[in-house]
C-alpha cells in the first residue's frame, strides 16, 4: 500500500493514493489528454492498474460489476468496503459514461466516476471571451449538472487547496451511501500540490438513536404479529439490499435459526448459496416457475428483506396485499403500516432474535417442509427434485431457450463439488437483460454471490462489459464469467471482448441468437406473434423496428484474437453440439480455454422462455374470444 511521508503531494498523487487505499486494483476507462497526467501518476506511484476499454460505457459496466463482486466477496478487509472506479475525458467521454453511472445509482453500486476537464485557464478564457477548446460547451457546468442527477456527491475541482476536502467528502459519501460519486478535475490541477492524505476513509454508519430503537421494536413487533395471525408458516423473500449492504451472513443466520423457507428476487439471486436449507427458488411474480410461485403464494405471509419493487422482481404482479411485510429503502412496511428510518442491518438480527424467542429455534420447519416435500420443494432434496423436473432427463434435438438453460444448469451442477454447496464453482454467471435474464434466473448457483445481473436499470449489453470487471475482480480466485446475452444486446457492446482478449481473461459468452430479432421487445409490444398454432409466417407480424442485421458472431474470434492472444468462436444449434462444447469448456487443459470464448446459440425466431407465457395468455385471446381478465390494453 502506497503511503506518503511528506506533508504535501500533487492532486494526482492524492487521488491515486486514495484509490489504492480503498483496495481498488484496476481503474477502467478511455484515455484523453486531460486525463494523461493522472494516469501517468497512477502508474508510477501505485499498484492500481489501468484497464483501457474501447468505449466509456464498457468501462463503466466493467467498473460496476467489479464493485459488485468486491462488495460481495468475504475477502474484503475491514475498511476496504468494495468499490469500483472509472476515468474518462470531459464531455465526449463523460456523456458516454453517464448511462453506466445511472445504472449504478439506480442499483446501489459504489462507483467513483473521474472526469478529466480542460484547464482552469481555458475556462477563464471561455468565460471572458467565449473561446471554446476541445470538448467544451457554452455551459461550463454541463457535465457537473448532469452527473448531479445520478450521484450522491458531485464535485468540480479547480482549486488544488480544496482538492483533498472535495475528494475525501465524495469518496466518504460513496462508501456511506453505496452509490456513485463524481469528481471533475481540471487538467492543470493534477500536478499542483496540496496537503497529503491523512488516515484512511471509511464508511460512516448512520447512528441508531433512541427513537430509531423504538421504531425498530415497533416494526419487529408488527412483523411478528403478522406471522402469528396466519394459519400457515411464512416465507422470506431476500432482496438486493442484502447483497449491497453485505448482510448475507445475517440473512443466512436468520434462515438457519428459524428454518423459515425463502425465495430471492432475480436481483438477489445467489445472495446465499442456493444449496442452503430452505431455499425454494427465485420468485418473479407471474414469470416464476409454477412450483416456486405456489409455495410462495401459499405461505401464510411474505416477508421481503431488502427487496425492491421492480418489474423484473414482480413479473406482471402490480400490487401486494396486507399479508406482506417489506423492509427496504430505510423503512419497513407491514400491511398498511409503515415504520420509517429502520435500517435493514438492524432489522434482520432483531427479527431473528424475536422469532427465536417467541416461537423457538427451528419452529417453522416441520409444517411447511412437510407441504414443501409433497410439492417437491423441500431443500436440499427438493431443489434437486425441482431441477430434475426442469431437466426431465431428455433434451429436444435443437436447442430452445428453456432446454438450453436446463443443459447449462446440468453443466454447472457437474462443475460443483460434493457435498453440494461446500465447494465453489469455477464460474460466475453474468446475465444480460431480456430473455437471457428470464432464462438464467432458475439456474442453481452453488456459491454465494455467483450471479451478477443488472435487473432494475436493464441497460442492454451490460453483461459483456461487466464480464471484464467480474474477471478482474475475481482474478485471484480464478473465476471465469459465464455470460448470457441476447444478440441485440451483444451488438451494443461486443467490442468489449477485445479488452478481455488483451488482458488474458477467459469469459465464455453465449450469444442467444433468435434469427436477428429483439425478442423481448416483440413480446412487450406484440406478444401474439408468439402464440402457438398461428399460421403467421415468422417474417410477418413482427414490428419492423425489432429486426436486427444478422451477424456471424463466432467469427469475431478471428477479429479480436491472434496467435499471441487467442480467442475461440463456435456456433451451436443442437444439444449434441452444445454437449460437446460444454465438455471442452469444462476441461481446464483444453486449448480453447486459453482465452475468451464466444458461442452463437441459434434459436428459432419464435422461441421464447416459457416463463413469459403468461403475457400471451393475458393478451392473445382465442379466435372469437376476448383477452383474459387483467390483460394489458
Amino acid at each position: 500500500m502506497t503511503t506518503t511521508t511528506t506533508t504535501t503531494c500533487t492532486v494526482a498523487e492524492y487521488l491515486a493514493i486514495r484509490l489504492e487505499q480503498l483496495g481498488i486494483t484496476h481503474l477502467f476507462g478511455v484515455p484523453g489528454n486531460h486525463l494523461g497526467p493522472f494516469l501517468s501518476t497512477l502508474h508510477a506511484k501505485t499498484k492500481v492498474r489501468w484497464v483501457g476499454t474501447p468505449t466509456e460505457g464498457g468501462a463503466g459496466q466493467a467498473a460496476d460489476a467489479y464493485a459488485r463482486v468486491k462488495v460481495a466477496d468475504a475477502e474484503i478487509a475491514l475498511g476496504e468496503q468494495g468499490i469500483g472506479a472509472v476515468a474518462v475525458t470531459y464531455s465526449v467521454g463523460a456523456f458516454n459514461l453517464l448511462n453506466a453511472i445511472g445504472g449504478g445509482f439506480a442499483e446501489y453500486v459504489p462507483l467513483i466516476a473521474i472526469n478529466a476537464a480542460p484547464t482552469y485557464e481555458q475556462w477563464l478564457n471561455q468565460r471572458a471571451i467565449g473561446l471554446l477548446t476541445s470538448h467544451m460547451s457554452q455551459r461550463p457546468e454541463s457535465n457537473l449538472d448532469v452527473y448531479r442527477q445520478v450521484t450522491v456527491d458531485a464535485q468540480a475541482i479547480s482549486n488544488p487547496g480544496l482538492a483533498p476536502t472535495q475528494i475525501d467528502s465524495a469518496i466518504t459519501a460513496c462508501l456511506s451511501h453505496r452509490r456513485p460519486v463524481y469528481l471533475e478535475v481540471m487538467e492543470d490541477v493534477w500536478e499542483a500540490r496540496c496537503a497529503a492524505p491523512r488516515g484512511r476513509l471509511t464508511r460512516q454508519q448512520r447512528p441508531v438513536t433512541a427513537q430509531n430503537a423504538k421504531m425498530l421494536d415497533r416494526a419487529v413487533t408488527a412483523c411478528v404479529d403478522l406471522i402469528r395471525s396466519q394459519e400457515k408458516p411464512p416465507i422470506l423473500w431476500a432482496g438486493e439490499e442484502i447483497d449491497r449492504f453485505r448482510l448475507s451472513d445475517e440473512f443466512e443466520k436468520l434462515v438457519r435459526e428459524t428454518r423459515i423457507p425463502f425465495c430471492t428476487t432475480v436481483g438477489a439471486k445467489s445472495v446465499v448459496s442456493e444449496y442452503t436449507p430452505g431455499y425454494s427458488g427465485v420468485y418473479n411474480g407471474k414469470a416464476s416457475n409454477p412450483d416456486v410461485a405456489e409455495v410462495f403464494n401459499n405461505a401464510g405471509c411474505r416477508i421481503g428483506l431488502g427487496t425492491w419493487a421492480t418489474s423484473k422482481n414482480l413479473g406482471g404482479v402490480r400490487s401486494i396485499g396486507d399479508d406482506w411485510a417489506v423492509a427496504a429503502h430505510e423503512g419497513v412496511h407491514v400491511g398498511s403500516s409503515y415504520f420509517p428510518d429502520v435500517q435493514l442491518a438492524e432489522f434482520i438480527p432483531a427479527l431473528r432474535r424475536r422469532l427465536v424467542l417467541d416461537f423457538g429455534a427451528g419452529a417453522f420447519e416441520a409444517d411447511h417442509f412437510a407441504l414443501a416435500r409433497k410439492d417437491g420443494l423441500d431443500v436440499p432434496a427438493s431443489t434437486a427434485a425441482f431441477l430434475d423436473a426442469q431437466i426431465g432427463g431428455v433434451y429436444p434435438e435443437s436447442v430452445t431457450y428453456d432446454s438450453f438453460f436446463r443443459h447449462v444448469n446440468a453443466f454447472l451442477e457437474s462443475q460443483t463439488g460434493e457435498p453440494p454447496g461446500e465447494r465453489g464453482n469455477p464460474f460466475t454467471v453474468v446475465s444480460d437483460a431480456a430473455f437471457a435474464l428470464i432464462g438464467s434466473m432458475n439456474l442453481r448457483m452453488a456459491e454465494r454471490a455467483s450471479y451478477v445481473a443488472q435487473n432494475s436499470w436493464l441497460s442492454i449489453g451490460y453483461s459483456v462489459g461487466a464480464a471484464t470487471g467480474v474477471a478482474l475482480g475475481r482474478q485471484h480466485a480464478g473465476k471465469r464469467p459465464l455470460v448470457f446475452v441476447g444478440d441485440g444486446s451483444f451488438q451494443e457492446t461486443c467490442q468489449e471482448m477485445s479488452t478481455q482478449v488483451r488482458h488474458g481473461l477467459r469469459p465464455v459468452v453465449f450469444v442467444l441468437d433468435n434469427e436477428g430479432f429483439y425478442g423481448i421487445e416483440q413480446m412487450l409490444v406484440h406478444p401474439c406473434f408468439y402464440k402457438e398454432g398461428t399460421s403467421t409466417p415468422p417474417s410477418d407480424g413482427a414490428d419492423f423496428y425489432n429486426e436486427l442485421h444478422p451477424w456471424r458472431y463466432e467469427n469475431l474470434a478471428d477479429v479480436f484474437g491472434s496467435a499471441k492472444h487467442p480467442m475461440h468462436g463456435f456456433a451451436v444449434r443442437t444439444h449434441d453440439q452444445l454437449e460437446a462444447l460444454l465438455k471442452q469448456i469444462g476441461e481446464p487443459t483444453d486449448p480453447i480455454n486459453q482465452g475468451p470464448i464466444v458461442v452463437r446459440v441459434q434459436f428459432e425466431r419464435r422461441d421464447y422462455p416459457e416463463a413469459l407465457k403468461y403475457k400471451i395468455a393475458e393478451n392473445c385471446p382465442p379466435p372469437g374470444g376476448a383477452p383474459s381478465e387483467g390483460s394489458a390494453a
